[in-house]
Parts: structure tokens; sequence; C-alpha cells
């Protein structure tokens, strides 16, 4: 999108078919506001819209949503309003080898905004950033050990989600951890929120990374809410990849001067995993995340068996499409997307199996 005058942007939308999981990583959305040279928005495309980790989970939420399709295409959607005065454009870089979007190799997106004859009274900007910290650092000599008695009285050494100076609110926070260290609880951690040049105690102290998104004593099963969800959940006995959100509208973080928001990663930052975040806010002036690393260390944890079921999925695809048109040729495609649809969830194993049972016909 490209527009000069002033307006606001309502809804954005996206969706691929047959996407390598990368491309949620690879594809990297920028939104500029009123002609500014840096953007306010730089997000990886899947984790702005809370794809986390490449993994695809359906929900429905008051700001976001990411919407089935069938079965290995999915619609992801957002809510928030982007207001602007002079100008917004909106980019999609791909920073992958290969075109976004798999074998078809096709990015569909909408972006909807009123424009308006003046521009709307001064308010603030949205913004959104991406950090990851891969792995984290334990503290202490108690690693990896989810309850122990040691303590953290400055929040030095916590995750950082957000810092930034200027005036604004914090409206939404995306959080993805990769728990490494098998069947234990990682989730101890307290959020821990600065406000203002705030050194210690913060004016914000959690007690634990569950209540931060609105579950109970360490979620073991996936659940998805207007504003709070624990959207992702690899395993019950917590090892492996852990997706959350909460959305703060009805009780935005304000901030007059700075904002900067942290987590501890483990009790008393005691456990070494691999952490990544999104936050969504509003500010003046407008400023640019948090520089993005570069793309191969973003690349999402793919695991054992994701290639050969991609590559079988591919090959499956390019078989069709070479006998297009033929009469039945949407039906097999939409019976191999299907077929395909254990591998966004992360099934690797299922999707080997479904597709070599697509492959070997009735």
């Amino acid at each position: 999108m490209e527009h000069e005058g002033p307006g606001c942007i309502t809804h954005l939308y996206c969706a691929m078919i047959l996407p390598d999981l990368s491309d949620y990583r690879n594809g990297i959305l920028r939104c500029y506001w009123d002609g500014a040279a840096t953007p306010a928005v730089e997000v990886p495309v899947g984790d702005f819209f809370g794809l986390v980790h490449g993994r695809a989970r359906e929900y429905s939420s008051a700001v976001m949503a990411v919407n089935a399709g069938f079965g290995s295409s999915h619609g992801l959607n957002s809510y928030f309003p982007m207001p602007f005065s002079t100008g917004a454009r909106v980019t999609i870089e791909n920073r992958g080898p290969t075109a976004l979007g798999g074998p078809i190799g096709a990015f569909w997106f909408h972006v909807e905004y009123e424009t308006y004859d003046e521009p709307p009274p001064e308010v603030h900007r949205f913004h959104s950033g991406y950090r990851q910290e891969r792995p984290t650092r334990a503290v202490g000599d108690i690693a990896n050990i989810a309850l122990h008695d040691a303590e953290n009285a400055t929040g030095d050494k916590n995750y950082v989600a957000l810092d930034t100076n200027g005036e604004g609110r914090m409206v939404g926070l995306v959080l993805e951890i990769e728990n490494v260290h098998g069947p234990v609880w990682y989730g101890e951690g307290d959020d821990m929120v600065f406000i203002d040049g705030e050194v210690w105690p913060p004016s914000i102290h959690g007690t634990g990374t569950e209540e931060i998104f609105g579950g109970g004593a360490c979620p073991s099963s996936e659940y998805a809410g207007p504003f709070t969800g624990f959207h992702l959940i690899e395993s019950p006995s917590y090892d492996g990849l852990v997706g959350m959100y909460r959305w703060y509208l009805n009780d935005a973080i304000h901030f007059s001067r700075s904002l900067r928001w942290t987590l501890e990663h483990g009790h008393a930052n005691n456990f070494a995993n691999n952490y990544a975040s999104v936050v969504h806010w509003y500010q003046s002036p407008q400023v640019a995340p948090h520089p993005l690393p570069p793309a191969p260390e973003m690349l999402p944890p793919l695991g054992d068996g994701y290639e050969e079921a991609r590559d079988l999925l591919y090959r499956s695809a390019f078989d069709h499409f070479r006998r297009f048109p033929s009469p039945d040729a949407a039906q097999q495609l939409l019976a191999l997307c299907q077929a395909g649809a254990p591998l966004y969830r992360g099934d690797f194993a299922g999707a080997l199996e479904s597709l070599r049972r697509f492959n070997e016909g009735p």
C-alpha cells in the first residue's frame, strides 16, 4: 500500500498456499507513517499476526486472528487501527532464498483503510517490533530448575521485549519460548515493567509467566480468548515450543517518557532457553523498532522430519500442477492441501503419513 494524505488502516490481511514454514519468518512486514524514512513496524509477517515459531494455530481474538483455509493455507488478520496524517506505506520484503508461498509462489494481501479530508487530531502512531534472545543466559548456580530460593532484585538480566523512549501506550505482546531442557516447567519468570525511567522497584511486578497470559498454574493445554491465549503448546510436559499472546486493550500500559518491558527467563533468570517476542504499541515521536537479526539467525526451529515432509508435499504439488487442467484439478488441489495440513501444525510424521496415502490414491 502507498497512500498520500490523511487516513487510518483498519485491517491487514495476508495468506499463502503451501508456504515453507520459514516464509513466516523470512517475510518482513514494514509500515512507514507520514513520510518517515524508517519504519515504525518491522516484524516477521507470521509473528506479527501471532503465528509463532512458524507453526499454524487457528485462533480468534479481539484484534488478531489466524483463520483456517483448506488445510495448507491460513488467513492472517490484524484489526489494530493505524492512523497517519500525511501518508502511509506498507511493504513486504522476502529475505528467503525462494519465493514466498512455496510451489505456487504467491502472497495474497488486503490493506483496508479510511481516508480523511483533514488530518485526524494528533494521536500516537502504531509501532510493532520483534526481538529475540537465542538462547538466554542462565544466571546463578541453580540452572534450569523451576523453583528455588534465588532472588532477582534488579531486573538487569531479564529478557527485554520493549525498550523505547517517548510518550504512548503498549497494547500487545506475543511471546515465543523454545524450552530446550526437556519435561520441566520453565515459566516461573516474572514480568517487570519499568515506566518513565524507573530503576527498582518497577511499577508492574508480576508473579510468573502464565499469569501474564491469563492462564492457571503451568498451562499444559492450548487455549485462546479475546485478550489472552496460550495458543501453542507443543507438549503437555512443557518441552519444545510454546506461544502466548496478551492484548493490553482495556488495561494499556501508559508511559510519558519511556517504557522498558522485561521478563525473567525462569525464576531469577535461571533458565537458558530460546526467546522471541513481538510488542505492539502506540507512541510519539515515531521511532524505529529494535533492529532485526540476520535472516539465518531468525529461522524458526523446524525439527527432525520437516524437510522430508515438505519435499514430499512440494513434489506432490509439482506433479499435480503438471496435470493441469483436468476435470478434477480443483478437487485434487484441495485434497493435497488437506493432506499437507499436519505439516503446518508441526506434525511432520503425520504429514508424511497423510501425503503418502494421498499419493497412493484410492
